[in-house]
């Protein structure tokens, strides 16, 4: 079950590159800087994911990031997600599963749950992401 929105952040593509590939899809890497609120908490987070492209057009995506509170709290995460593009260039958009990882006693409660996230990059690489705890 879907439960609470524990976040929601707003950012910018920092840089994007074409990785090596094997096969006839190129894999996109990309890195965003986001700031938002985390459980309340102002955070910003930096994240790196990599996505290729399916048959039939679908995206697949995994990524690595880390959150710090202007609390000075660290939280890094892996996440995967499924997307599609949604208009010009690498304007793309995705829904997947997030896990986070830390020591902050404020947060560890984070360590112990999955997150459901929906990610949204436009055409001038600005960025939109919310959070959900999945029940």
């Amino acid at each position: 079950m879907l439960g609470e929105m524990i976040g929601e952040f707003w950012g910018k593509v920092t840089s994007q590159r074409v990785l090596p590939s094997d096969g006839p899809d190129p894999s996109i890497e990309t890195s965003v800087q986001q700031r938002g609120k985390l459980l309340g908490v102002d955070t910003t987070d930096n994240v790196t994911y990599w996505s290729v492209m399916r048959a039939g057009g679908g995206l697949y995506g995994e990524a690595n990031g880390i959150q710090m509170t202007d609390e000075g709290n660290a939280l890094t995460y892996t996440a995967q997600g499924a997307g599609r593009f949604t208009g010009i260039g690498t304007a793309v958009s995705f829904r997947g599963s997030l896990f986070f990882q830390t020591n902050s006693k404020k947060l560890e409660h984070l360590g112990n749950v999955a997150v459901i996230f929906e990610f949204e990059l436009d055409e001038n690489g600005n960025t939109h992401a919310t959070l959900w705890e999945w029940k």
